[in-house]
């Protein structure tokens, strides 16, 4: 009679320049343990030992993960991506370190408890980093154009519109000397940018590959082009979410408070979600607001119980669970159903 092969659990702790592997068995036994360089050839040459009992490899969501999921998966291995803001390790450890953290993902895994993310798929992946890139610049471009304005009122007392500072034929004849001569390298510097975002936008509407999903998005009063591509990148697949609720937490749009006895007892993560999500619906919502009487009313409802900011999150919320839906089922937007 054959003998029965033992399963192994693999936990990987990462971090900037090495990461620490170890592998138990089905007693939590460890079986190997090794910190080693961040190179994707000395992690397959330590694992390919273990390739055929291992029932999965769990790594850590730090900010430097592509690489290695991506190659572990490229070469046939399951991997768990670790939400790691909702392990909790044990309490009351003498001693903890990164051998222990690997241990307890390992051990995690095999208990079916650990607490997993999503890999988005490399290809989409990177489409939606272009478009983060794209934010970056934009913030970037703002601060010049705050420059140019603030150098030019505080020497001339003169206030400038930033639509102004937009136009193209625009030249800064308000300063003289080193004063032009730094507000112009700012305003070359915006133009260059802005060039650069142009660039940037149309080879994400190049590759964007669900362009029905888009334009139903787009139904929705308040999404442009570019919130409907960071919002439909940033989702991916609805389908990883399991219902509304889940889709509306990941976008902040939840409040996060502990109650007890019907008394605050504190608040819970309230960064646990997509910050891109969270912003492109608080955008949406103040356009919303603006534009449409319904969702006025309801706004103007909840601002005269509590104030603007709640006011204004609970329009976000009402959004995001409309776009799950629109995206789930592939329907347009009916302010009605979202707000009626």
């Amino acid at each position: 009679k054959p003998e029965a092969v033992m399963a192994l659990y693999c936990g990987i702790d990462l971090h900037s320049n090495n990461h620490v592997i170890v592998i138990n068995d089905e007693h939590d036994k460890t079986v190997f343990e090794k910190r080693i360089g961040n190179e994707l050839a000395l992690s397959l040459k330590y694992l390919e030992p273990f390739r055929d009992e291992l029932v999965g490899i769990a790594v850590e969501s730090t900010f430097n993960w592509y690489w290695l999921v991506d190659g572990l998966m490229e070469h046939g291995y399951k991997l768990h991506l670790v939400n790691t803001a909702a392990v909790k390790q044990y309490e009351g450890l003498k001693h903890s370190g990164d051998v222990k953290d690997a241990f307890h993902l390992a051990h995690l895994m095999r208990l079916e408890i650990l607490p997993t993310g999503y890999i988005y798929p490399k290809e989409q992946r990177m489409i939606r980093d272009l478009l983060r890139r794209r934010m970056q610049l934009v913030q970037t471009s703002s601060k010049q154009l705050l420059s140019i304005q603030n150098q030019i009122w505080r020497s001339t007392g003169v206030r400038v519109s930033a639509n102004q500072i937009k136009k193209k034929g625009f030249e800064i004849t308000q300063l003289s000397g080193h004063l032009k001569m730094a507000a112009d390298t700012n305003l070359r510097i915006y133009r260059s940018i802005r060039e650069e975002i142009r660039l940037l936008e149309c080879e994400v509407e190049k590759a964007v590959k669900e362009p029905e999903s888009l334009e139903l998005l787009q139904t929705m009063v308040g999404i442009g082009p570019i919130l409907g591509l960071t919002i439909l990148l940033e989702t991916g697949t609805v389908e990883r979410f399991k219902d509304v609720g889940n889709y509306a937490s990941y976008c902040r749009c939840v409040q996060s408070l502990r109650e007890s006895n019907g008394k605050k007892k504190g608040e819970g993560n309230a960064k646990s979600g997509n910050k891109y999500l969270s912003w492109a619906f608080s955008q949406v919502a103040h356009m919303a607001v603006r534009y449409e009487p319904k969702i006025k009313a309801f706004y103007d409802r909840k601002y005269h119980k509590r104030n603007g900011i709640v006011a204004i999150r609970a329009v976000a919320h009402k959004l995001a669970r409309a776009a799950y839906f629109m995206l789930k089922n592939k329907e347009r937007f009916d302010v009605q159903k979202a707000f009626g």
